[in-house]
């Protein structure tokens, strides 16, 4: 049985040490994601096991809402669908009532977390990103996680005041915790051509850590499958393992396979048509591995599909995410799904055999593990 798996001597030896504990370089991470063959299914049993050491048999998923208030956007990023300028017929921005009411109808519908971001409108100022955060505050009891790194840089530069200003103003109206997206890939290179306009890797790598030391965690993510290769990624997932080195701010990395179909950088074949499963299934075995101080990797379900983010579950992932009952920017980019229920999660995590436990955006459990 043992020689099922035919694992190249050099594999093994990088996986016999992140078994034991020893921290990988980006070099071996790096041959990691480069594995083809049997070592794909030995580096995926690693993460599995080194999953199970951290959380065991546990897999979480939160109640949540997206709400993306606007899709008015000063940038041009090229890997999205889901920008308009302010005089497209279908532009729109929700007000501070509307978002309200999509906020009391989630937590009507159980939801502890509401997730809000939008795009750059340079209609709207700070305020209106405070009045957000304080108009939720002042009448529904839900956690707010909001505003990306970039959205903040926005935010600051529209009100005049700097990234740690702003963030410590958000923090007072009521901002609980941060997504960290605009991250993209973390490598300039890349970032130049995907989303030359957006904030640089210092930028967020700036904005992130004054968060953390503010007091408003923040998750990582990392966008994957249009033009970055393997050690694009490895710099990528450095950077996060460098930051929560030095903060501990993080709660979970989400890694987000890339929806291609109406990405104008597609449209020009100047991208993949997204990843393949066997990247999706390395990417995510290999940063559980590789981010040895992160507890929590999130499988998304809405990038990867119900079936196949199961499968991410044997392959490092403790978390499949959240309910999210709306999300307009994946299904802008050409995804068409169906939104998911607190059952379907549940039923998608017992079918594994793991226990599904609710949580909320914090990772503190909502709901008891039952007893056996």
């Amino acid at each position: 049985m043992k020689n099922l798996v035919d694992i190249s001597p050099e594999i093994q030896e990088i996986l016999d040490d992140a078994l034991e504990g020893r921290r990988i370089s980006e070099n071996d991470a790096l041959r990691l994601l480069k594995a083809r063959g049997d070592d794909v299914l030995a580096i995926g049993l690693a993460a599995n096991k080194i999953r199970e050491k951290k959380v065991g048999d546990i897999v979480t998923y939160i109640v949540n809402r997206n709400i993306n208030f606007t899709n008015v956007c000063i940038n041009r990023c090229r890997f999205c669908a889901y920008r308009r300028d302010v005089d497209d017929a279908d532009a729109y921005t929700l007000s501070i009532d509307e978002i309200l009411e999509k906020t009391k109808e989630a937590k009507e519908m159980g939801a502890t977390e509401i997730c809000i971001q939008g795009g750059l409108n340079p209609k709207l100022d700070a305020e209106f990103y405070a009045d957000i955060v304080s108009s939720i505050k002042s009448e529904v009891d839900i956690s707010i996680h909001a505003f990306s790194p970039m959205e903040i840089k926005f935010a600051s530069e529209m009100n005049g005041c700097d990234v740690e200003d702003m963030l410590k103003y958000l923090k007072e109206k009521g901002l609980d915790t941060m997504p960290g997206t605009a991250a993209e890939i973390l490598d300039d290179d890349i970032r130049d051509t995907i989303c030359p306009e957006k904030i640089n890797t210092a930028w967020w790598t700036k904005i992130v850590k004054t968060a953390h030391r503010v007091g408003i965690l923040t998750t990582a993510t990392m966008l994957y499958g249009h033009i970055e290769r393997p050690e694009n990624q490895i710099k990528h997932l450095k950077v996060l393992r460098d930051i929560q080195d030095e903060t501990r701010g993080f709660t979970e990395f989400v890694p987000l396979s890339y929806v291609h179909f109406n990405a104008p950088l597609f449209q020009k074949n100047k991208t993949r048509e997204g990843a393949t499963g066997i990247e999706d299934l390395k990417v995510h075995a290999v940063a559980r591995i590789f981010l040895d101080n992160f507890k929590n990797i999130q499988a998304s379900w809405i990038k990867l599909g119900r079936k196949f983010s199961q499968v991410m579950l044997n392959f490092g992932a403790n978390d499949l995410g959240g309910t999210l009952m709306e999300e307009n920017i994946s299904l802008s980019a050409g995804l068409r799904t169906e939104m998911i229920t607190k059952n379907e999660l549940e039923r998608m995590i017992e079918e594994v055999s793991r226990t599904p436990v609710q949580r909320d955006t914090l990772y503190r459990k909502l709901a008891a593990v039952p007893m056996e």
